[in-house]
């Protein structure tokens, strides 16, 4: 369809979890949103904030599963979908109107929409203090920025609509560049609406240690820090990561995750698959091993397989094993990701021994020693780059980072032929 976000399912909850309505909502004067926009009731807007936290879990296999196949992290060998091992390797052109593609970008957008459905919601409510009201607000637009920047990992320079409150009235696609400064801009807005706001609404425990003001704010900033690296803006990198969770000598793991689970009506973890599985298959590619360094614990994110496994003339003897079972959280951003942002922050302001003291916080928190490299700004950003593989495997940066620094011919293609994209075609719907 020309000029319109395709939008297949947003959940209103009017009466409970399951009230949908299903189809486009290409504006906000249909019957059921309309009223909710203009009265809502706290119960209504408590459910919206919790659709809309359980909207960023869909289609994220897809996702991480299509950035860690561009980014040559993995092979996803799929019995029923041979698309994983020929059109995403390079074989042929990437489909702009097959699942790969289509399900991530609707999904995030659908999300998007009810962000702005529950900012008219909560602007509008008599039932909210202004506190409230700017609690709201600024959690989602944090929201509508982490997912608008996920599109745009996908389209790159193709570009992705920024301005989208109006289903009727969609604003330009804008490249890369352009669309990471109105996301920054969005995020700036959320942290001052987070400021002095009140937190009326529930989380769930992906948020564990961030259900205040100052935690939401400190989440919002470490998006601003990752989105400050893609825009290369090194001192607002360190601004951010200053106002956000960041924490040098702390844990790897702490931060904010998708949550998961067996409960009725909720989602398990789509990413795990069990080691050895016979079917379905997430597969280390086989450089992750080759290349690792003797004693890295990181090597446990790769586990051996009983034999190995072969495809399209594609082989891999390990699974990637970094969701265990399908009840584990998958994280959204992390404390180690922020180490490594101050890391490559510092380099990039040649503050070289700070750098070089956060890149040994990763080393040796992974049974490696020091760094004993050439301290030169070139060869640090390779081990940047190379602890960011290691540390983020599988979590959809290693094809944004070799992208962002041009290196993306670095990447290995084992068959003749094949090649790594640097970005998806804008799907079909959006481009007619």
């Amino acid at each position: 369809m020309k000029h319109r976000i395709k939008l297949l399912i947003i959940c209103i909850a009017l009466l409970g979890p399951l009230a949908c309505q299903k189809g486009e909502i290409p504006n906000l004067n249909t019957p059921v949103v309309g009223d909710l926009v203009r009265k809502a009731t706290k119960e209504q807007l408590a459910t919206l904030v919790v659709g809309l936290e359980s909207g960023t879990r869909l289609s994220i296999a897809t996702y991480y599963d299509g950035t860690g196949i561009l980014g040559r992290e993995m092979y996803r060998f799929s019995g029923s979908e041979p698309r994983w091992t020929t059109e995403m390797m390079g074989t042929g052109e990437l489909n702009n109107n097959t699942f790969y593609t289509t399900n991530p970008w609707t999904s995030r957008y659908r999300v998007v929409r009810q962000g702005y459905i529950l900012i008219d919601a909560a602007t509008n409510s008599a039932v909210l203090t202004a506190e409230e009201k700017k609690g709201y607000i600024g959690y989602a637009k944090t929201i509508i920025a982490y997912q608008l920047l996920m599109n745009l990992n996908m389209t790159y320079s193709n570009g992705i609509r920024t301005d989208v409150k109006d289903p009727e009235k969609l604003g330009p696609f804008k490249p890369d560049q352009a669309a990471l400064t109105d996301i920054a801009a969005l995020l700036d807005e959320a942290k001052a609406d987070l400021t002095g706001s009140a937190i009326s609404f529930p989380l769930s425990s992906g948020y564990t240690g961030f259900k205040t003001p100052a935690g939401l704010i400190q989440f919002n900033r470490a998006l601003a820090a990752r989105v400050a690296v893609y825009r290369a803006q090194w001192p607002a990198a360190l601004t951010a990561l200053n106002e956000s969770f960041f924490d040098l000598n702390g844990s790897f793991t702490r931060g904010i995750s998708h949550e998961f689970s067996g409960s009725s009506g909720d989602l398990l973890n789509p990413l795990f698959l069990p080691q050895n599985n016979p079917g379905e298959k997430r597969l280390a590619h086989p450089s992750y091993a080759a290349d690792i360094t003797a004693g890295d614990d990181r090597l446990a994110k790769a586990t051996l397989r009983a034999a190995p496994i072969t495809l399209d003339n594609l082989t891999s003897d390990r699974d990637v094993w970094i969701i265990k079972s399908n009840t584990d959280f998958f994280p959204i951003i992390r404390n180690e990701e922020l180490v490594l942002i101050y890391a490559e922050a510092k380099i990039q302001t040649s503050a070289i021994p700070d750098a070089i003291v956060a890149l040994n916080r990763i080393r040796t928190g992974h049974n490696l020693p020091v760094y004993v490299g050439a301290v030169t700004q070139a060869a640090l950003i390779t081990e940047m780059l190379r602890q960011r593989r290691f540390s983020l495997f599988a979590e959809g940066h290693r094809w944004v980072d070799m992208r962002r620094y041009n290196r993306l011919a670095e990447l290995p293609n084992t068959r003749p032929g094949d090649k790594v994209w640097d970005k998806y075609p804008i799907p079909l719907a959006e481009a007619n």
